[in-house]
């Protein structure tokens, strides 16, 4: 293609001259690859310009799967984006992602979101570009509510809007009962933060993910210090095991082709919706708001996502990190974080290079808290929203790691 600005296309409603999202802001901004031997192939595509050709598929610690590079949250004019929703698989295909999928809003009282016209348009769209073993393509919704906060449904046939659930209470019992999996979208952002994450033993298995990177912002300290805990550290503790991603939620026309601010990487055994979903199920992902960065990362051999059945000891970790040739040898931390009541504790910080395998111990006890996770850093550069006076992750944030749980 010889660009990437899309014209706008015409859905089913008709808005005038104002697109959805005019409208929102007006409403006072409540919606602000080579695998190893094996596995299914996921075909290597010719990356946009401007986007980094990135590190191998391979993990350097791991065998059996392969990572694909996805973007799990994007709009269109079918809710309060400026986009055809005709061009979003297209546009996310030509600029290098193996995973995408379209998330329009559901009705958020009085501004109007998918219709079910458009939800079948959605997913006919995702039908007609998915190409199993290459290009996994998705339809999902973003359920949205102006206070409590807005989650990420992926995987089901039906969608739902605060006609049929206005309550944090309501959504995932709607979520139970038509399946498929979830995620907490820029948490920290609507006032409520999702009734401070009150945990729903009921949706736990389905609620997979939370955000970590979206638009370029690093949730980790979002609200900590009018809430009194970070996102991250309210989550987890509450008893949620979501693992972490990133999105450009993308409301604009450019799909795909945004540097810098938010990806997932899934390590799949082959590019399937099945695997896909399967390795959301795991979470067996990673964030990241760089394109073609590579994470794998394991605790006493299992790999991120999954349960150490311990509940103390020392556990080795390995760490593979990697961006291809314009990375290698780039200062890169790794910073071990272990649960706290405000911000998350940093109780190791391991110095290493993009381009290389990094190998530690860290003594974990299940009465410090139930999770780990690793947050790979720039040290040269600072996060634009930092935590705490002289916390150690004041810096700028590059990936994070999907938590481990210590569990007998």
């Amino acid at each position: 293609m010889s660009g990437h600005h899309h014209t706008h296309g015409h859905d089913d409603h008709d808005h005038g001259s104002l697109s959805r999202r005019g409208l929102l802001a007006g409403a006072g901004g409540l919606i602000l690859l080579g695998a190893t031997s094996g596995t299914a192939q996921a075909a290597r595509v010719q990356v946009a310009p401007g986007l980094a050709a990135g590190a191998d598929r391979a993990s350097r610690i791991t065998t059996g799967t392969t990572l694909v590079h996805g973007d799990m949250h994007n709009h269109s004019l079918m809710s309060d984006g400026d986009g055809n929703p005709d061009l979003v698989f297209g546009s996310m295909r030509d600029a290098g992602l193996d995973v995408a999928a379209l998330t329009d809003h559901t009705t958020l009282f009085a501004i109007e979101g998918l219709s079910r016209s458009e939800w079948n348009r959605a997913g006919a769209l995702a039908d007609a570009a998915n190409v199993p073993g290459t290009y996994t393509a998705l339809r999902g919704f973003e359920w949205s509510h102006p206070l409590l906060g807005h989650a990420n449904v992926w995987f089901t046939n039906d969608y739902v809007d605060l006609g049929g659930a206005s309550s944090m209470g309501r959504f995932f019992s709607w979520l139970t009962g038509h399946g498929g999996v979830a995620g907490f979208n820029h948490p920290g952002r609507e006032i409520l933060r999702f009734d401070n994450f009150s945990f729903n033993s009921g949706a736990r298995e389905q609620m997979v993910s939370m955000e970590i990177f979206n638009r370029g912002d690093d949730y980790l300290f979002d609200g900590w210090s009018s809430t009194g805990s970070s996102p991250l550290v309210a989550c987890l503790n509450a008893g949620w095991r979501t693992g972490l991603i990133g999105v450009t939620d993308e409301h604009g026309t450019n799909w795909g082709f945004q540097e810098g601010l938010g990806r997932a990487g899934l390590w799949v055994t082959g590019n399937t919706r099945n695997e896909v979903l399967a390795a959301m199920r795991a979470r067996r992902f990673f964030a990241t708001r760089v394109s073609g960065f590579r994470l794998d990362a394991t605790a006493g051999g299992v790999r991120m996502g999954g349960v150490l059945g311990i509940t103390s000891g020392a556990v080795q970790f390995q760490v593979d990190l990697d961006r291809g040739p314009e990375w290698v040898g780039k200062p890169l931390h790794i910073q071990v974080l272990r649960p706290d009541t405000r911000a998350p504790r940093v109780v190791d910080v391991i110095e290493t290079t993009a381009g290389s395998v990094a190998t530690f111990t860290v003594p974990l006890n299940v009465a410090d808290g139930n999770w780990v996770v690793l947050r790979v850093s720039d040290p040269s550069q600072a996060n634009q929203s930092p935590g705490p006076a002289g916390h150690l992750c004041n810096d700028f944030g590059v990936a994070y790691s999907s938590p481990w749980w210590l569990q007998p």
